[in-house]
């Protein structure tokens, strides 16, 4: 088999040549056709593209495929109907069969998770996939794009129907996942999307959260607040709750410092969190409250980067509340480990994960999901923000 010279894209092409293979008997009633591996290694094409050619033939009933055995030439006289509930075979008859077939099986690939951030999700795709009647497979990439890549790789060869994808943070996006996306594998990302990038998402709707998070603080009398954030670096999520900081200024008529900023922590990011980085990023803050005695207030993107910034207040002798507020993404509920209840925005993970492992489902099915679904994140308060004091001494 070799690569054929029309415009039709691959998969078509394969399902064509499949196909006259079956019309014209070459492949004879319930042969085993060519598995995705060996379509792929002959067309020098990604399993990606094999898979869809032969997800072709099957709703065509030119095949049949039959979990852990392979796929053969249906027979004309039977009609295969796919359905929630084991598959059926109607043969026409009064009396019908059925037959088992494997549980759908979708793979979720993740930077990381803990108690701040990322367990709820895995708990609410978990619940989510018993009530479906589908199998979760988890690999974490720890933030680094070559092992999202190698994960995608992997899960595909393991035969996964669709995959839930935590993009690892960076400023561009793995080849893998654009494949993916051309390929139309079912597929959706978890907390960000993807700039150009037509794929299913599933997220907080960031920018409101931190626009209601900073009028908060506004409220409180707080209009020197400085952004803690690591480097954007093109994360849509980042992005998304810089815009909500602005825009909060800009409908209180309160002018934006970034001289009060401070957008390049990295400690908190994955595969950075180790002492020396830690250390470093409290050293970069305690600097920063000095430099800046007008400060009343710090909004951290995440858990954290709260944590850090706690850390740095107290090494000055400030008191939180009095002295400085702090406000933040997420926090751990403080009767599981004992944590400090900040005042935070409480994105709804649980939430998220099962309408990520639904809307996989429905793209397996065939159905069309919103491209990009957002979940509002509430207020919580807790013992870290009060009232702005008109000024402060360190």
């Amino acid at each position: 088999m070799g690569e054929t010279t029309s415009s039709k894209p691959m998969y078509e092409k394969i399902f064509d040549e499949v196909k006259q293979r079956i019309v014209t008997k070459a492949y004879k009633l319930g042969e085993r056709v060519p598995s995705e591996k060996e379509l792929a290694e002959a067309y020098s094409v990604s399993r990606i593209t094999s898979k869809k050619a032969l997800e072709m033939l099957a709703t065509e009933q030119l095949i049949v495929r039959k979990p852990g055995r392979g796929s053969f030439v249906a027979d004309p006289s039977i009609d295969y109907i796919e359905s929630a509930s084991p598959l059926a075979i109607n043969t026409g008859r009064t009396a019908s069969t059925s037959m088992n077939h494997k549980e759908k099986m979708i793979g979720l690939i993740i930077t990381d998770f803990g108690n701040s951030y990322g367990t709820g999700l895995i708990y609410g795709m978990e619940q989510a996939s018993r009530d479906n009647d589908c199998f979760l497979v988890l690999r974490r990439t720890f933030g680094i794009p070559e092992n999202e890549e190698q994960s995608i790789q992997k899960l595909l060869n393991l035969g996964v129907d669709g995959l839930i994808v935590f993009p690892a943070q960076g400023e561009y996006f793995n080849a893998e996942i654009l494949k993916l996306v051309i390929g139309r594998f079912p597929l959706v990302l978890v907390d960000r999307h993807l700039k150009g990038v037509a794929a299913a998402s599933i997220s907080s709707d960031n920018m409101t959260a931190a626009l209601k998070g900073t009028e908060y603080l506004f409220d409180l009398g707080h209009t020197h607040i400085s952004f803690l954030s690591p480097p954007p670096v093109d994360t849509t999520a980042v992005e998304d709750r810089i815009e909500g900081f602005i825009q909060a200024h800009a409908k209180r008529g309160i002018v934006v410092d970034q001289e009060l900023w401070v957008s390049d922590l990295t400690s908190t990011l994955p595969n950075s969190f180790n002492d020396e980085n830690i250390e470093r990023d409290i050293s970069r803050l305690v600097a920063h409250l000095q430099n800046n005695p007008s400060i009343t207030a710090l909004f951290a993107i995440e858990y954290n980067i709260a944590l850090l910034a706690k850390t740095a207040v107290e090494r000055l002798g400030l008191r939180i509340p009095d002295d400085i507020s702090i406000i933040c993404f997420d926090s751990p509920p403080t009767h599981l480990g004992g944590g400090y209840p900040f005042t935070h925005m409480w994105q709804n993970e649980q939430e998220m994960g099962r309408i990520a492992v639904e809307n996989v489902l429905s793209i397996m099915n065939g159905h069309t999901v919103p491209n990009k679904v957002m979940l509002e994140a509430k207020l919580i308060p807790g013992e870290s923000t009060g009232s702005a004091k008109q000024s402060r001494d360190i």
